[in-house]
């Protein structure tokens, strides 16, 4: 398995923990799985092709801002206000309320932070 798809399923797993109504962050994702890559992250999401089991559409930017989403930013915003997440002018309102952390970090060998 190349390191890639390695990562790419790792987040999946990740992100099936994050419950309904909470959110995580690509960098918190990325904390949470032991590499400073964060931007790999988010390519991880948005080669996502079960939106439904795997549920990308609870990772955010740092900022609380909604960021991408393959069916759309507003899609996004939908979803994440059908699961009880404020969303004002594209971002979280009060993301400390609504970010979910994760309790562990992930065994990572053989992932890079490129």
């Amino acid at each position: 398995m190349s390191n890639i798809t390695n990562l790419n399923e790792r987040c999946y797993e990740l992100l099936k923990q994050i419950p309904e109504g909470k959110v995580s962050t690509y960098s918190e994702m990325a904390r949470a799985l032991g590499t400073k890559a964060w931007r790999a992250v988010g390519t991880a999401m948005a080669k996502n092709k079960d939106l439904i089991i795997i549920p990308c559409h609870r990772v955010v930017r740092s900022d609380g801002t909604i960021g991408q989403y393959a069916l759309g930013t507003n899609k996004k915003s939908e979803l994440l206000a059908n699961e009880g997440v404020e969303i004002s002018n594209g971002r979280v309102k009060n993301l400390d309320k609504y970010l979910h952390k994760f309790n562990h970090t992930m065994d990572t060998s053989g992932i890079t932070d490129t």
